[in-house]
């Protein structure tokens, strides 16, 4: 009774115009949010400086030539811009992954790292700190190692799921749990023996995700994977939906999902490749906003994917100031920010959960 007065209640959000007002309303808070969090963070700067950096860098005006340098510009178009931009991309990417995972392996409580691509980073960030694997790659090796990393696990998974057989969900994610406790176990090993107490901490700072590293050429990069990635899912709501159904329901209506769990699961991978890149592991994001946009809007792809990247990019860039300003002199990683609000929120949505998942929603 409580599901049927719960869906009546929010069957206007399902209707075509209020939806897009929705949107519309998501998109002016991330504008919103953009503006008003570049002005905060650990260096008092007045919001004038703030938008007259913004003005001579984006529109070019003579009036603020005064901004085009010094300390002020680089705080805000070198530092704080740069963040924030990837904040955008790197929460829109994580909250669609998250939906299309869960699709995957049909499975609400699934996230982007649960098919062992969390631990295939770590595994390579680990073998690039503490034993130097991938230096021959640049000064963004330890990135450039766990992207690969991850997206190595990713195909052994694939392969191992379609060992006797073709992949189905379940196959999926017991194949990804085992290659996950591997690679951990492996990292651990690495850790017990290398002895290296600043490794261990950079590995540990590392895993806990930052977006401090963030830089205007690798954000360009960023936004053409990760939003090629959303439109393209953006695209593919119709066998989205047919995967909560499962297997025997899509044979019955003449599809065959085995093709398209191994193309959505390589182009989640690579996504979610760039993201530990940019910014290490920052993990919640994936499994929350999810659950958050089902409770108002269903489990139609359709709908849910637009307004959950728009989610996911006002969140991370809160998320983001809060572990800029909340201890005084330094940045908590985001990482554990993102745990200690969105740890809360999910129990709460797990204790209210009054929305359908696969079959039964």
């Amino acid at each position: 009774m409580k599901k049927k007065n719960f869906n009546k209640e929010n069957r206007l959000l399902l209707h075509t115009p209020v939806y897009i007002g929705v949107c519309l309303v998501l998109v002016f808070l991330l504008v919103l949010s953009l503006f008003a969090a570049v002005t905060i963070g650990s260096v008092n700067i007045s919001v004038k400086d703030v938008y007259g950096v913004i003005a001579c860098r984006f529109l070019g005006l003579s009036g603020f030539s005064g901004y085009a340098s010094g300390s002020i510009h680089d705080v805000v178009w070198l530092i704080r811009l740069p963040r924030l931009f990837s904040a955008i991309v790197i929460g829109a990417g994580l909250a669609v992954c998250g939906i299309v995972i869960q699709a995957i392996v049909k499975n609400p409580l699934a996230d982007p790292y649960i098919l062992g691509i969390s631990s295939g980073a770590s595994l390579g960030a680990t073998l690039a700190i503490m034993l130097g694997v991938g230096t021959v790659l640049g000064g963004n090796y330890v990135g450039i190692t766990a992207f690969m990393g991850a997206f190595a696990v990713s195909l052994l998974v694939m392969t191992i799921a379609n060992v006797g057989g073709r992949a189905n969900s379940v196959k999926l994610l017991l194949a990804g749990m085992a290659i996950s406790s591997a690679c951990s176990a492996f990292s651990s090993f690495t850790v017990y023996f290398s002895n290296d107490k600043e490794g261990i901490q950079n590995i540990t700072y590392w895993l806990m995700g930052s977006l401090a590293g963030a830089k205007w050429p690798a954000i360009k990069v960023m936004y053409f994977v990760i939003i090629g990635g959303i439109l393209f899912f953006m695209t593919q709501y119709r066998t989205l939906n047919m995967m909560l159904l499962g297997d025997e329901v899509s044979v019955t209506l003449g599809t065959d999902l085995h093709k398209f769990r191994r193309l959505y699961l390589l182009i989640t991978s690579v996504m979610i490749g760039f993201i530990v890149y940019s910014s290490g592991m920052i993990g919640f994001i994936g499994l929350l906003i999810p659950h958050f946009v089902r409770m108002f809007f269903g489990t139609d792809h359709k709908k849910i994917i637009p307004v959950s990247a728009l989610t996911g990019s006002v969140f991370l860039i809160w998320a983001d100031v809060i572990s800029r300003i909340l201890v005084p002199k330094t940045e908590l990683p985001i990482g554990i920010v993102i745990s200690m609000i969105g740890a809360p929120c999910f129990i709460y949505l797990l204790v209210k959960k009054t929305y359908g998942f696969g079959g039964n929603g």
